[in-house]
């Protein structure tokens, strides 16, 4: 165990965790929601340093990530553990895993050690993906502020539910991010997730002040965040708060966990919601987990910028960052 950052001891043998907005109060011997943070004698410690469940290297498009350093390689990295119960999780064995797996199943790693394999890899950057990285965020900061000065970049895909105590530590080391935006409703988030919407849209404005580089998804699940006035308001938020240039990609759900009686979302439903984002004036509204057209095109002239084929680039036409017709810059991280 290592003892953890961003915490303050209470009285009775009490901590109070303020890694995420939960702000857990945790008694002694207790764990937080994430179950990956105890409290032992007053002090709260990360149960989850120097261990990986999965490492994996990735096209950065996987994460998604369509305009930060398209066609690179991109280092991936998890611990168990979320301060999330989606119902619908797709990696619910390594997120739920219990500590004894963990111990069992994990592989060792130090901080240097991420960043050398990363290096080997070809990676241009490490992301922490998978479960929910602010859980492991005292393995994550190490790591981080080591790549930082060996030249790679940090990539966070996130739920987004940090505190703002949090991002002011880690921002100068993170580079992009992808957000998880599950729905628009604060009563899905309560029932669904058990969390709340508002920190997530504080956090989505904060990223974008610190100059963090912003991705955001959905994933559309039928009869949960599919109807079109949920789908609009989220588009509207994004064009307003966020940046009309900011990518969003619209998810397919595929049935899972505890949803696994609910049917795909039907490719009726993702164009539409696609169509909502671009009639709210989002430049780049994308469609996942399924075969579609994920190809980049300029706003301006509608030059092909970007040719994809699934996580493959196949063809880049910017020049400086510009679409290489018209010349319009294209915002994103391209070198």
């Amino acid at each position: 165990m290592k003892e953890a950052m961003l915490y303050e001891r209470l009285d009775d043998i009490k901590v109070r965790c303020n890694l995420c907005n939960h702000r857990c109060v945790i008694p002694e011997g207790g764990k937080g929601v994430c179950r990956v943070r105890v409290n032992e004698g007053g002090r709260l410690y990360t149960l989850v340093y120097g261990k990986t469940i999965s490492q994996h290297i990735d096209p950065i498009e996987k994460k998604p990530l369509y305009h930060f350093l398209p066609g690179s390689r991109t280092y991936s990295i998890a611990t168990p553990g979320c301060n999330f119960h989606c119902q619908w999780c797709q990696n619910w064995g390594i997120v739920h895993m219990s500590m004894d797996d963990y111990d069992t199943l994990g592989r060792k790693a130090n901080p240097a050690e991420i960043v050398s394999s990363a290096k080997r890899s070809g990676s241009q950057s490490i992301a922490y993906t998978y479960t929910e990285p602010t859980v492991f965020f005292e393995y994550v900061y190490e790591i981080a502020k080591l790549a930082h000065q060996e030249g790679l970049r940090n990539v966070f895909v996130t739920n987004g539910y940090m505190t703002v105590e949090m991002l002011d530590i880690f921002h100068p080391y993170l580079d992009a991010a992808n957000v998880d935006l599950k729905s628009f409703r604060e009563e899905t988030y309560h029932h669904y997730v058990g969390a709340e919407l508002q920190p997530i849209l504080e956090n989505l404005k904060k990223m974008k002040e610190l100059d963090i580089w912003l991705e955001v998804t959905t994933l559309i699940v039928p009869g949960l965040n599919d109807d079109p006035a949920e789908v609009r308001d989220a588009a509207q938020f994004i064009f307003k708060e966020i940046g009309p240039e900011t990518p969003w990609h619209i998810s397919r759900f595929i049935p899972h966990h505890k949803m696994s009686d609910r049917p795909p979302t039907s490719l009726v439903t993702l164009s539409q919601a696609r169509q909502i984002g671009i009639e709210e004036g989002l430049h780049f509204v994308y469609i996942g987990n399924v075969a579609a057209d994920s190809n980049t095109y300029c706003n301006e002239c509608g030059n092909l910028l970007i040719c994809r084929k699934g996580f493959l680039v196949h063809e880049l036409n910017l020049r400086d960052g510009c679409c290489s017709v018209c010349g319009k810059p294209i915002v994103g991280v391209w070198d």
